[in-house]
């Protein structure tokens, strides 16, 4: 339908709130998301208007926009209100400086660092709908707990006007879509501008025509979130698409987002005048930066290509999610080429030296070009995100290392954590800052505050996870009636919305996206069994609170969103088992403190991390999961319940069957008993133990504090050291890197390990030393150039050996024929069948590891 053109503005505004000026300490407080994590500050927003508070999804922008001129007269004579505001001012100030963990542990000299952090999607708040899930919630948890440590972060992402979609079932449970535009002006959002007023905008070469960006920002405590927005003129209206949707759209689609996120969000930066000396990738979406960081290297500094690519690989890190290769952004040559193969030019590449940057085998002309493969060879420090998906990293990306072990992979692992502010319920906050202290939200796990979480009165923990559990019943109810109401339920339907769950009985939580693989199901594969356990005995009932999303184009996981309802209508347990529409950050901080039971049932190892269970963990609640992710790496038996014991299967119906099985014997023999096994006051003194465990050892652990001290030092400090390292001397060091790598690839494939003499019998005893010696043609090659190791190990059944030992063998000159000789001794401190070899391994100061180069050479 076209619109009448006379009512198109010939002028637009954009009308701020006016604020009587005693408040206007509101507006500094309404547009930095520390609110989101201070008790103070929202507290401040409630009780301006609690009803608008809740209506505008708790957005304190809309509400200053919207409030009655009346009601702000009112507060700005309210003497109890405004020294709450100067409070949480004050706080928002002294926050603002006392940032002090990085000052302290990084001595960086005069030079200025930054850390540049890209992600498609951030979780950071529910009144900033830009997230589908864990990967966004990640995201917008890693910058709250950066802004707490006072690193020098940076953040990059699009601004999505119709965000993630808006979900509500149809009468026969089939999820449908919603997709309300954002009102940019009504957020938490600065527009960037620049000196002269005109709004700041960035441009992208796409195939024939040039794309427009202008850039917003979230401002994230001391973080700054700048995220880009296309739905302006003069682009098309296709263009306008670009940052329309998230997760949205066709392959054509994804890769102008993921361009304009990679290659535009490197420009916003540019523009804002920052000069990163680090970029983290947070999941290959934003992997063309990598492109554009070259080419501004080639052009703006001169360099050769590989001199560009050193460079940029020296300072990157990335960080993958995905345990399954499925889930990767692949790209036909074709297409890659079509987008971004303009870039092959500038870098004097031929088309399939450029697609293999984004090929794991370059010489497969057929394989697509993975986005993956494209920020794994162009990074210097990979990380998975949990212990197990690290090993489970390893073994998807074997393949760029073929002469490597299998735990020689350089993928490590750094398990994700949650910020403890944001997910903790205010009143349990308000607990352990008196017992355990204000600073109990980022002390590591050797702190000895933790040891006052058993000081914490069972009865004072146990009524006020009461009060949690009763709050969530209530505001479950209230959200049915509310989608029932909008979906135009008949009055009897409505009515039943009021006996759903009980605030006195045992509730499991389960709320996470609604893939197949996470088994949402699982509890329900013996109906018969867990009604049994839901109502068999009156004083000992159970229940079940469920919510989740499944992408739009997922069949199957909307099939099975469909499938529980129908399930649990036909067995008339929908006073028990309630799914909740339209799950959102507001909704899992109510379950994850209000629930009694974490549950998690993915098929392992599926799940790369999960931090649902985490949230629910800092709360108080014990997890009942299988060994997957994180959970695999927690003390599962003193701080919740492990189903199975991390096997793997064949035959997903055999699993199924097994593991629901394990899964009714925990409700039926220990969950259930533990919970309802009470003392004369009333309080289950064995479970409240188990509460206290899973507060004190997973609070320090699973928490963003110590994951993004993790970062810093492993990741961030090394890679900015890189920076300065390689950029000294107008390059010298990056030039001089790149050209002994080409002259080292010239010889390599010539070095010739020429014999190996090892004094010693075949039989050995334990702790005998064992001497070798080793002559190798090192092919015109010097001996500062390689590192030559001895590798010892037990072998396995294959013959092979097993998680070796490399031990470094001695450079002792060279013989008359020009051979270079190592020795070295070995000890075996084990009995059994041992194993030796040798390698030769690539050795330069300026190496980010020896592995870098993907070259080994064995005897």
């Amino acid at each position: 339908m076209e619109l009448c053109r006379f009512m198109q503005p010939i002028r637009t505004f954009n009308v701020s709130p006016s604020l009587p000026k005693p408040l206007e300490p509101l507006r500094k407080l309404a547009y930095n998301l520390h609110w989101d994590w201070n008790v103070e500050t929202k507290d401040l927003f409630r009780r301006l208007d609690r009803d608008l508070w809740e209506s505008s999804r708790h957005n304190p922008v809309l509400m200053l926009g919207t409030i009655s001129q009346a009601r702000l007269q009112e507060v700005a004579e309210d003497e109890g209100f405004l020294a709450q505001m100067e409070r949480a001012s004050r706080q928002l100030d002294d926050y603002l400086k006392e940032r002090t963990w990085y000052r302290k542990h990084r001595d960086k000299g005069e030079k200025t660092e930054c850390y540049a952090y890209f992600c498609a999607e951030y979780g950071l708040t529910d009144c900033l709908p830009i997230y589908s899930g864990g990967l966004g919630v990640l995201a917008g948890d890693h910058l709250k707990s950066a802004s707490d440590l006072g690193l020098p972060l940076v953040a990059v992402g699009l601004l999505y006007q119709e965000g993630y979609f808006a979900q509500y079932l149809n009468a026969d449970g089939w999820q449908q879509e919603r997709y309300p535009i954002n009102d940019f002006y009504n957020m938490p959002l600065h527009l960037e501008r620049k000196a002269d007023g005109s709004e700041l905008r960035i441009e992208v070469d796409y195939p024939g025509r040039t794309v427009y960006a202008r850039v917003w920002r979230v401002q994230v405590g001391t973080v700054p979130l700048y995220l880009l927005d296309t739905n302006i003129e003069p682009n098309n209206p296709y263009d306008h698409d670009i940052t329309d949707e998230l997760y949205g759209g066709d392959l054509d689609m994804r890769i102008h987002q993921e361009m304009m996120l990679g290659i535009g969000g490197m420009r916003a930066l540019q523009a804002l005048g920052y000069k990163p000396t680090v970029y983290h990738l947070n999941e290959g979406h934003s992997a063309f930066l990598i492109l554009e960081r070259i080419r501004k290297l080639m052009q703006e500094e001169g360099l050769s290509f590989h001199e560009a690519k050193q460079v940029a690989q020296s300072t990157q890190i990335f960080t993958t999610h995905t345990p399954v290769s499925a889930g990767f952004d692949l790209f036909p040559p074709d297409k890659a080429m079509y987008y971004v193969g303009h870039y092959a030019n500038i870098f004097g590449l031929s088309r399939e030296e450029f697609l293999g940057l984004g090929r794991e085998n370059p010489a497969d002309l057929a394989s697509p070009f993975s986005m993956a493969a494209l920020a794994l060879k162009t990074a210097s420090y990979t990380n998975g995100v949990s212990a197990l998906h690290g090993e489970v990293s390893r073994v998807m990306f074997q393949g760029l290392w073929p002469n490597l072990p299998l735990p020689e992979v350089p993928i490590t692992s750094i398990t994700n954590g949650v910020h403890a502010r944001s997910v903790v319920a205010k009143p349990t906050q308000e607990l352990y800052d008196r017992y355990l202290g204000p600073s109990w939200s980022d002390k590591g796990a050797d702190d000895p505050l933790w040891e006052r979480v058993n000081s914490i009165p069972d009865e004072e923990l146990w009524r006020n996870h009461e009060r949690q559990r009763s709050e969530l019943v209530v505001y479950v109810r209230e959200r049915m009636l509310k989608h029932l109401r909008d979906r135009g339920a008949p009055p009897t339907e409505l009515a039943q919305v009021h006996e759903v769950l009980d605030p006195s009985v045992l509730t499991i939580g389960f709320a996470r996206r609604f893939a197949t693989y996470k088994r949402a199901n699982l509890f329900m594969r013996d109906m018969e069994r867990i009604k049994k356990i839901m109502r068999a005995n009156k004083d000992r009932q159970v229940q079940f609170v469920i919510a989740g999303k499944a992408h739009p184009k997922d069949m199957p996981g909307k099939e099975l969103i469909r499938q529980i309802i129908r399930q649990v209508r036909e067995a008339g347990i929908g006073d028990h088992v309630v799914f909740v529409p339209d799950y959102d950050i507001y909704l899992a901080r109510m379950m994850v403190a209000g629930c009694d039971v974490w549950l998690n049932t993915p098929r392992r190892p599926r799940e790369a991390s999960g931090t649902s269970g985490m949230k629910g963990a800092m709360n108080g609640l014990p997890n009942l999961s299988i060994l997957d992710g994180w959970w695999d790496e927690a003390d599962y038996v003193r701080t919740g319940w492990p189903i199975g014991h991390g096997e793997t299967y064949d035959d997903p119906e055999y699993e199924d069957q097994i593991e629901a099985n394990a899964l009714y014997e925990l409700f039926e023999e220990e969950v259930v008993p533990l919970f309802y096994n009470r003392d004369s006051e009333g309080i289950p003194r064995g479970w409240v133990a188990k509460m206290k465990d899973a507060i004190r050892f997973n609070t320090p652990v699973f928490n963003t504090a110590r994951m993004l001290r993790d970062y810093a030092i492993n990741g961030y400090f090394p890679a900015s050291n890189r920076h300065f390292a390689m950029t000294s001397d107008t390059y010298k060091p990056a030039k001089e890197l790149a050209s002994w790598k080409r002259q080292l690839f010239e010889r390599w494939y010539d070095i010739k390990i020429e014999d190996v003499d090892i004094a010693a019998p075949a039989d050995l005893m334990v702790n005998q030393s064992v001497a070798v010696k080793t002559r190798i043609n090192l092919a015109g090659l010097s001996a500062d150039d390689v590192q030559v190791e001895l590798y010892q190990g037990a072998i396995n059944t294959d013959g092979q050996i097993m998680n070796g030992l490399p031990v470094v063998m001695e450079y002792q000159g060279t013989d008359e024929s020009h051979r270079s000789i190592y020795t070295g001794d070995v000890v075996y401190g084990a009995s059994g069948l041992q194993g030796l070899s040798l390698r030769v391994l690539p050795k330069h100061d300026y190496l980010s590891s020896p592995y870098e180069l993907g070259l080994v050479l064995w005897a």
